[in-house]
């Protein structure tokens, strides 16, 4: 890691605000498109086209291009986070304010520890540990359970449970790719993972039929902005920022983004999306965050291990 007081401090503030605000705001923009566009669609153009710049962009700067065993740990990575992480999330913002999505989806770190509990046997379920489970598996109930006595309305359980799996399957990538070939550049990993992804995004939206009633033609401005949104600030600057950031500052620092992107979600679906925000929305956010919070700082478990893929949902990805 180069020293970090060399770096200019505004430098460093812009790439936090950009893996803050910008990946935050990228819940919203779905919300917005998949109104207009299928929802495999929708991810489709935005990660085939992200990942093609950015691959197009590395092959430029003279990185190889991956390998066949590569490829073949790019297409399985990105079957997990795209085709099931990234399609589930974009179905499920069509049923799920894009606030309690990311607070969703920040439960990965949960599943993550859970995974290396029960089945990698690479952590100690330490009381630390247990409380963050319980508090984090607490806050999802409280945002999905109907017989919870707060005045506001349960979260449409077929769009919970889509995000429960979507977190399931980006926890799934992150320990495959511990043991798995990738290419040496994170950008070319992330750039193939996306244009891979964005291929097979759109091989299951033909397979499922949303081609079949989607016009073109229809499509508002609001939505074309929501994409070039998320393909520009969410997937291209989002990333670079990231990476930069992962190079001059400490991973815990930079793993900060995994609670703050759901808060900024939140208030911006409220103010800018008119969705509402209640006690029991209030209550079941501050529970997982809390989790995740006591997860990413205990020690034991890495938000995001050195091999383990970028977190394109930013690129968001989220």
């Amino acid at each position: 890691m180069e020293d970090l007081v060399r770096q200019p401090r505004w430098k460093t503030l812009l790439a936090f605000a950009i893996i803050y605000f910008v990946w935050g705001s990228t819940f919203l923009a779905i919300r917005v498109g998949v109104r207009e566009v299928p929802p495999l669609v929708l991810a489709s153009m935005r990660f085939f086209t992200a990942g093609a710049v950015l691959y197009i962009w590395m092959r430029v700067k003279g990185t190889p291009a991956p390998t066949k065993r590569e490829w073949r740990t790019v297409t399985l990575l990105a079957l997990c986070i795209f085709v099931l992480d990234y399609g589930l999330l974009f179905w499920a913002e069509q049923r799920v304010p894009s606030g309690v999505a990311a607070v969703m989806l920040a439960m990965i770190p949960v599943f993550m520890t859970l995974s290396e509990i029960l089945f990698l046997r690479t952590q100690r379920l330490t009381a630390r540990l247990s409380f963050a489970l319980l508090v984090g598996i607490g806050g999802v109930l409280v945002l999905v359970s109907r017989s919870v006595g707060l005045a506001e309305k349960a979260i449409d359980p077929a769009g919970a449970v889509a995000l429960v799996i979507a977190s399931i399957s980006w926890s799934v990538a992150s320990i495959l790719s511990r043991k798995m070939t990738q290419p040496e550049s994170k950008v070319m990993s992330s750039g193939a993972q996306m244009m891979s992804g964005g291929a097979m995004l759109a091989v299951a939206a033909l397979a499922f039929g949303e081609f079949r009633d989607f016009h073109i033609d229809s499509v508002s401005r609001g939505a074309w902005f929501a994409l070039i949104y998320l393909i520009l600030a969410g997937s291209i600057v989002g990333f670079t920022a990231y990476v930069w950031l992962i190079h001059h500052e400490s991973p815990t620092k930079v793993g900060t983004y995994a609670y703050v992107n759901p808060v900024v979600a939140v208030i911006i679906g409220y103010f800018l999306g008119g969705e509402a925000v209640g006690a029991r929305t209030l209550l079941g956010s501050l529970l997982v965050l809390i989790s995740v919070a006591v997860i990413t700082t205990s020690g034991t478990n890495k938000l995001q291990p050195e091999n383990a893929p970028v977190p394109v949902r930013q690129l968001a990805s989220e």
